[in-house]
């Protein structure tokens, strides 16, 4: 997931960890099978212990189980949502006026 790497860059500012999260629970939330995030962070260690095996020590191991459980807490926060907020988001543009909606597109696509 390009998420990942985004994730790991933006670790010490919370609120673009935030946005991370965001866009990932977006991705997930498109993905039709089921997934345990327990399941994905014991996955993920076990690659990156491969990758980095002649680097990787134990301060890694902290550092990447203080992340992950940072990432799951706040994606548990999210999972689910973003269709509820799509729906009521299609409403809410779907109720505005032509004009307003011109004026939101040139906004949001020209700014």
């Amino acid at each position: 997931l390009d998420q990942l790497d985004a994730i790991a860059l933006n670790v010490a500012n919370p609120y673009r960890l935030q946005e991370e999260c965001d866009i990932l629970a977006l991705v997930l939330s498109g993905y039709k099978g089921s997934f345990v995030l327990s399941e994905f962070k014991a996955v993920v260690l076990a690659s990156l212990r491969s990758l980095v095996s002649t680097e990787w020590d134990s301060d890694h191991e902290v550092a990447w189980n203080w992340l992950w459980q940072n990432v799951e807490r706040l994606l548990k926060q999210l999972l689910g949502k973003p269709p509820v907020h799509e729906k009521a988001l299609t409403e809410v543009l779907s109720s505005l006026p032509e004009e307003s909606m011109t004026r939101l597109r040139q906004e949001f696509f020209l700014n």
